[in-house]
């Protein structure tokens, strides 16, 4: 099997917390990399649910950041 060895930023206080849940159930950082490309595949896209929002969502989060609309 070929590798390809790559580079990614990542937010230093998360990667560490992750790389200590790996360590516990038994995978290193790249295996986990490894097994998220391969559900991005299988998957044909993200391996869970991210979606884009619609119209409703859009002015809700508009009103909020604008302080407008009925919060109750």
């Amino acid at each position: 099997m070929a590798t390809t060895q790559t580079t990614i930023r990542l937010e230093e206080n998360n990667y560490k917390k992750a790389r200590e849940v790996l360590k516990i159930i038994g995978l290193s950082y790249s295996q986990a990399v490894n097994m998220f490309n391969s559900m991005i595949v299988l998957n044909q896209g993200l391996p869970f649910e991210a979606k884009i929002p619609n119209n409703k969502t859009l002015k809700s989060r508009k009103e909020a950041e604008n302080m407008e609309g009925d919060f109750f």
